[in-house]
């Protein structure tokens, strides 16, 4: 990894001992769709996980990982973190909240350490791969140690 700056979320999986290795892509401003992630590293969409910020009711946050290929059931997404109803955050928020860019969310390395749920398609793979933190950058590692390191729940969340 000479040359590639580390990032919040490799510092953290690194200090674990976690294996994990990071992909570079180019990317476009105006176009942070996980499509083209997946796309240009040549993964397939079901291995690629966008990060997704909520509030609940009650202001509690959460983080939902789901495969760029899927769309997050509000309704769902609030069943399994018990509140009557959740909302996306705002993007003028989620510097402040994560530490983290649209288009460059992380699930791990964030300020605070928010309950995280991944979709249950996450149980059908081996490896997954997250933003690393930046645009441009994605850490690729086995899902079931990433799930366990983030202490994270899997439910069905999707539509």
């Amino acid at each position: 990894m000479s040359g590639i700056k580390k990032t919040n979320a490799m510092r953290e999986l690194t200090a674990a001992g976690l294996d994990y290795s990071v992909l570079e892509y180019e990317f476009d401003e105006n176009d942070l769709d996980g499509h083209h992630v997946a796309d240009f590293l040549s993964l397939p969409y079901e291995e690629v996980f966008k990060t997704l910020v909520t509030r609940g009711e009650s202001k509690a946050i959460y983080v939902f990982c789901l495969s760029v290929d899927d769309e997050l059931d509000l309704k769902k997404a609030a069943r399994v973190v018990g509140e009557k109803k959740i909302d996306m955050i705002p993007v003028k928020e989620l510097l402040n909240l994560t530490g983290y860019i649209r288009g460059g969310c992380s699930p791990v390395g964030m300020k605070k350490k928010f309950p995280t749920i991944f979709d249950e398609m996450v149980e059908l793979i081996d490896d997954v791969s997250v933003s690393g933190g930046v645009r441009g950058m994605q850490i690729r590692m086995n899902a079931a140690e990433l799930i366990k390191y983030l202490d994270a729940k899997v439910a069905d969340v999707t539509v």
